[in-house]
């Protein structure tokens, strides 16, 4: 099979005839053999039951129906697990996305031999509320994650190599960063495409203001686990030791000043427990022992998750 496209739904019944009505004529003037998935996030709108219509009219459109509203990168994890095609396209289901930019994205990854495209709307239809935020947060993961040739790392359309998306892990709100999850997972033949943004053409976006506050935590989160998910102690323990080490010389200062005073008969104004440094030099130390010992627990903890993307699904079509 040539292509899979995924795409998560969330309430979107109104759109989800046109788009796959509009993915089958882009499929089939192309020539391509596909399949489309629609990821059914918990929708209570008719979502699901548009996508078993659309099914019977159309084999190849199947589904996977989530029992709640787990959120897009959980939809997008398991819509990964199922897709067959050699190239998988993810765009989302609010027609925003045009499926027109899909030939072009497959052949790029074919002849170009990419791992991924992520697309960028230059052009944006979003208010200035949506667009701020987004390029802050996009500086500021291109400055973390070392990937300076994308501008927009949460653009829904996307094109993947099917090794890429078998091997890597989409999570909580980790769907923003999946060119930096690709990254950490050794594939870096990572490109930008220009794509067309089109304004939403039925209801409204299903994304409230949190998920900038979520976002910036998944950046820290992501850039930690990239960085030091294999390997925690490196990071807890480097601490922890150079704060028990700051804390051990603080100490060791304190009580050789007195010895020194005793030896040479010098009167001592006040005692060890008087200064501010012993009870600095404590702290240091505790802090240091607790910093080395999470590392160690994480090390234990970073070998034991095996159930992070299990969830609960109601129905599968195809």
């Amino acid at each position: 099979m040539d292509i899979s496209v995924v795409v998560p739904a969330y309430n979107e019944v109104e759109s989800l005839s046109e788009l796959c009505a509009w993915i089958k004529e882009v499929m089939q003037k192309n020539g391509f053999s596909y399949e489309i998935i629609i990821i059914d996030d918990g929708s209570d709108d008719g979502s699901w039951e548009k996508t078993e219509e659309l099914h019977l009219a159309h084999p190849q459109v199947k589904g996977i129906k989530f029992r709640r509203n787990y959120g897009k990168s959980a939809a997008l994890n398991v819509g990964f697990d199922a897709a067959q095609g050699d190239v998988v396209i993810t765009m989302d289901a609010d027609l925003q996305d045009s499926p027109n930019e899909i030939p072009e994205l497959y052949r790029r990854i074919k002849e170009e031999k990419l791992d991924l495209i992520s697309g960028w709307k230059k052009k944006r239809y979003d208010p200035l509320t949506k667009t701020i935020p987004t390029k802050l947060f996009n500086a500021a993961t291109r400055s973390m994650s070392g990937i300076y040739n994308l501008h927009d790392f949460n653009c829904g359309l996307k094109a993947y190599r099917k090794e890429v998306v078998k091997n890597i892990e989409v999570y909580g709100e980790m769907h923003r960063y999946i060119p930096v999850i690709a990254k950490w997972a050794g594939f870096k033949k990572i490109e930008e495409q220009v794509v067309e943004h089109r304004a939403r053409k039925y209801g409204t976006t299903k994304f409230g203001f949190s998920r900038f506050i979520n976002g910036f935590l998944d950046l820290l989160s992501i850039f930690f686990v990239g960085k030091f998910g294999k390997r925690p102690m490196h990071f807890f323990g480097s601490m922890g030791v150079l704060s028990f080490l700051v804390g051990t010389v603080m100490a060791l200062w304190i009580i050789g000043e007195k010895l020194y005073n005793i030896a040479n008969h010098i009167k001592i104004t006040r005692e060890v427990t008087d200064q501010p440094l012993f009870y600095i030099a404590l702290v240091a130390v505790v802090v240091g022992s607790q910093l080395f010992l999470t590392g160690f627990v994480a090390e234990l903890v970073s070998r034991s998750s095996s159930n992070r993307n299990i969830y609960q699904i109601e129905k599968e079509i195809g």
